[in-house]
């Protein structure tokens, strides 16, 4: 993110740019349970930012050598989001980024897993587990929160709402074994 700030130019602006993250870098936030290649967020506004520059080799706790980039790919348009997740998302501050130059937040962990029931993979399905598994969510909030998403979804009303069904059922059962100290 400081490289981000950097990019925005030694211009300083009324109010900041806010970046919105969400996916693994977010999910890492909430529960340390993976760690994510890359950055997947929403910048507030238009920058042009050379994708050279948003991206940083390190080694991991493991001594391996590793690269985080910010994925100039990333695009929310085709994901199930509550017109209010930007809106209610989580600022956090960032050792090394000026937050009156760029805001850093993150979806809410409802949020977040919301915007992993358009594509629904066994990732996304191992994410929303880890974020029932710290409590973060729990299933009548996440139907609640993607049923009112619905309207501006664009894709098949079908899948999603079958994706909904499954995910608030992962949700349960994660609950019911944090409820249970024989699981």
């Amino acid at each position: 993110m400081a490289r981000i700030e950097r990019a925005l130019g030694a211009k300083r602006a009324i109010l900041p740019v806010t970046a919105c993250v969400a996916g693994g870098a977010a999910l890492h936030f909430y529960t340390g349970v993976r760690v994510s290649k890359d950055i997947d967020a929403k910048l507030m506004a238009r920058v042009l930012l050379d994708p050279s520059d948003l991206q940083v080799a390190y080694r991991d706790v493991d001594g391996h050598a590793r690269l985080l980039y910010f994925d100039t790919q990333y695009n929310d348009s085709f994901a199930l989001l509550h017109q209010n997740a930007y809106d209610d998302a989580v600022p956090i501050a960032l050792e090394g980024v000026d937050a009156r130059r760029l805001a850093v937040k993150l979806l809410t962990p409802l949020d977040l897993a919301v915007s992993k029931l358009s594509r629904f993979s066994a990732q996304d399905q191992s994410d929303i587990r880890a974020l029932a598994r710290e409590r973060l969510i729990d299933a009548a909030q996440l139907r609640r929160r993607a049923e009112e998403a619905l309207p501006d979804y664009v894709g098949n009303l079908d899948r999603i709402k079958t994706s909904i069904d499954i995910a608030c059922r992962v949700v349960k059962a994660e609950a019911g074994k944090k409820d249970d100290p024989t699981i």
